[in-house]
């Protein structure tokens, strides 16, 4: 087959006696699905865990070239100005500048002044450079703005007004001649995989200049149960040691929910889309760059999915599993879920990873006999699958060859 445009990831985890991700109250976040309400892990914390993992498939070792994403709401402050400043500029020009190349890109040209002081006033007693939203920004796109405010910086000199309000002008007057043929959004978007890793995988939104986002290359449902919600309260207590001796009772009387369960994780690759993000070259023209980093990058992100947990409670539950199932799909068709093979919610009872992996293979059966099949599928699971008709024609590997086969899959076609 051609190189597949689309790679699709499904994995089946199981977790006892976990919280894995937990909601505004402090309970197990939960969704209705099929009639039954399951237990949830958001896509945003399954990220996050991926991106977080220290092993050698983290994505830091993807490639020694890329660099992750710094997330942070005082990027400006505590990244950008350190470097303006060791350039020789004065602090309080620094700050001057880098707030008008925050708003240039947070805020827009056109964002009234008047509510943005407004806003800023808001901040109280937070440093100036510091927003209100988290900013994603790639260290090369760090090392980009610093350079570009010493730029400003030298061009406005030192006859800068002294009064706030000629100041602002003057460094606006000089933003708007600086970006009017390109705005800063089309630069940072110029720098190859300059917003990191990280960004070039999961997408980054930018509020004021739409140039300088990046469209998600992997998109990530949300994790469910194939059952129905398996939860209870935990009830504990913490010992104190010498009053309880002494007088009995404890020193503290707590509760918290635990749940078990197995989960459903599915996960799509744009294929086009990451090889653009990460080259820089148009996505319509991803069959002619180099996908060597993008190839490496959804090896490593599958090892990450079989392997790395999401888990609030770390050192109470121990929330620790490898995936017992991998399944993974490379075509051109456009994706689909197989979360809808537990609509039925799988029974709490007898064999519930085998009766799940039977049920996954019936409904990937009744899929391929409606649409017919075109995917490439590659499997890894602990239980042996003869017999089992969806999985016919997937070839079985170990997870590692599993990767490796995607991975060359997307450098020279399945």
């Amino acid at each position: 087959m051609p190189t597949p445009r689309f790679i699709q990831i499904s994995t089946l985890t199981s977790y006892p006696a976990a919280l894995l991700n937990r909601d505004d109250s402090g309970l197990a976040k939960r969704i209705r699905f099929g009639g039954a309400v399951r237990t949830r892990v958001s896509s945003q914390c399954l990220k996050r865990h991926w991106r977080m993992a220290e092993d050698r498939f983290a994505l830091s070792e993807v490639d020694p070239s890329l660099t992750m994403s710094i997330r942070s709401r005082e990027t400006f402050n505590r990244e950008v100005l350190p470097l303006v400043i060791s350039k020789g500029v004065e602090e309080a020009l620094a700050v001057a500048v880098l707030q008008g190349l925050g708003k240039q890109l947070y805020e827009g040209k056109e964002k009234d002044a008047d509510s943005a002081k407004k806003a800023d006033a808001k901040k109280e007693d937070k440093h100036p450079l510091a927003r209100k939203e988290v900013v994603v920004l790639g260290r090369t796109e760090v090392e980009y703005l610093a350079g570009q405010a010493v730029e400003i910086a030298k061009e406005l000199g030192p006859g800068l007004p002294a009064a706030l309000k000629e100041r602002d002008k003057a460094i606006k007057d000089c933003l708007d001649k600086q970006y009017k043929r390109t705005s800063l959004g089309e630069n940072l978007k110029a720098l190859v995989a300059g917003a990191g890793l990280d960004a070039a995988m999961f997408g980054r939104f930018v509020s004021g200049d739409p140039e300088a986002r990046v469209d998600s290359a992997v998109h990530v449902a949300h994790a469910l149960t194939v059952h129905a919600e398996a939860a209870e309260t935990d009830y504990f207590t913490a010992v104190d040691d010498l009053l309880t001796a002494s007088e009995g009772g404890s020193g503290h009387l707590g509760a918290a929910e635990l749940t078990s369960g197995l989960y459903y994780v599915y996960v799509v690759v744009d294929v086009p889309q990451l090889v653009s993000n990460l080259t820089g070259k148009e996505a319509n023209d991803w069959l002619t760059a180099d996908r060597t980093l993008a190839a490496r990058t959804v090896k490593h992100l599958i090892h990450l999915m079989a392997t790395v947990s999401p888990g609030a409670k770390l050192g109470a539950t121990a929330p620790y599993d490898h995936a017992a199932l991998v399944l993974a799909e490379a075509g051109e068709r456009q994706p689909r879920t197989l979360a809808n093979a537990f609509m039925n919610p799988v029974p709490l009872s007898g064999d519930v990873f085998a009766a799940t992996v039977r049920a996954l293979s019936g409904y990937l059966e009744g899929m391929d006999g409606m649409y017919g099949r075109e995917e490439t599928r590659w499997l890894a699971c602990r239980l042996p699958v003869d017999g089992l008709g969806g999985f016919t024609g997937a070839e079985r590997r170990t997870l590692p060859q599993l990767a490796d086969a995607v991975e060359a899959a997307i450098l020279q076609g399945a």
